[in-house]
């Protein structure tokens, strides 16, 4: 009688571990399917995105306003479709209007801080811009669906902005310098800046990464299948902030450098805008021309670039994101 009530609480057991590995296998599994499908519609909207821009559109330089105006309004039917309000600021640069075209998630907890989201829509002549910039513009697009039904601690604003190219870089006239300057103007809080600035291009190849400095490459990796944050040193906190989330939120290996501006390439982007009214900001690059041949080019082509690692980029952006807007509601 003994012997038999052991082996029935032995199988008792047995069923039970069996019972409970079943369900832990079974919510792993359906975690890594939730996983995965998110992952798979991020991709194909990243894809979607770019081939309108880069292939069907194509170049988007300031002279190019009919192509402007069609991309303007690919990204606000986009931004609508979300569920946002689309708001847009017109401002005159050589005889032409331009617009900066932006959307605002209020933060909960703190709406009267300010997180900065950024990409540029525009190209230099010539170039169908599939990573410069249509890969910023997906993944901005992309990070304001997944904010949607969010509720942030802190206000986001997705902005995409015009004219960041020649022959107005570095100028009062670029969307980015007029955006941040109509911020200032409104005495808004702003906590910080992140701009997106070709972030689809990936080698595998050995050295297929090239650096500002020669030096560099005793301290990063060679091989350019990695995502880079880059700041001045005011922001180095924000960095550091944003990419731990990113590396707890995505697989794909990131590196990241705090410096000065006259190294060739840390102030190539949106960002200098922002950093010229006293704001911190990251950068967010695939480092452009020191790894992507075709950088301003004719073969700048959606097909060059690796939409799974772009997909990577904007997930681990929203685990940044998320980060730096304080307690979300998901």
């Amino acid at each position: 009688m003994i012997a038999r009530c052991g082996i029935l609480i032995a199988v008792v057991c047995c069923l039970f571990i069996y019972s409970k590995t079943s369900v832990m296998i079974f919510a792993v599994n359906n975690e890594n399917t939730d996983t995965t499908v998110i992952k798979e519609q991020i991709t194909g909207n990243l894809i979607k995105t770019v081939h309108y821009l880069a292939e069907e559109i194509g170049p988007r330089s300031y002279t190019q306003t009919a192509a402007l105006k069609k991309t303007a309004d690919y990204i606000k039917s986009a931004l609508h479709g979300y569920g946002y309000e689309v708001s847009v600021q017109e401002y005159s640069a050589r005889e032409r209007t331009f617009e900066n075209i932006y959307v605002v998630k209020k933060g909960a907890a703190h709406p009267e801080k300010i997180l900065v989201v950024g990409a540029h829509y525009d190209t230099v002549s010539g170039t169908p811009g599939a990573d410069d910039n249509a890969s910023g513009v997906a993944g901005l697009l992309e990070l304001a669906r997944l904010f949607a039904d969010e509720q942030p601690g802190i206000t986001l604003h997705f902005v995409a902005f015009a004219l960041e190219e020649p022959p107005f870089f570095r100028s009062q006239q670029m969307g980015s310098y007029v955006y941040a300057k109509k911020l200032t103007d409104g005495r808004s809080e702003v906590e910080g800046m992140i701009c997106l600035e070709s972030i689809g291009f990936f080698r595998d190849g050995p050295d297929s990464q090239m650096f500002p400095l020669p030096f560099f490459r005793f301290f990063y990796p060679t091989t350019g299948n990695y995502i880079t944050f880059v700041s001045d040193f005011q922001s180095r906190g924000l960095l550091n902030r944003a990419k731990n989330a990113f590396m707890q939120g995505s697989s794909l290996p990131v590196e990241s450098l705090s410096s000065f501006a006259l190294i060739p390439g840390i102030d190539f982007s949106d960002h200098r805008s922002f950093w010229k009214f006293g704001y911190k900001d990251i950068m967010i690059t695939d480092t452009a021309f020191y790894r992507n041949p075709n950088y301003h080019g004719i073969g700048d082509v959606p097909s060059t670039l690796d939409y799974e690692r772009l997909a990577e980029v904007v997930i681990g952006l929203k685990a940044s994101i998320r980060e730096l807007a304080g307690d979300t509601d998901r």
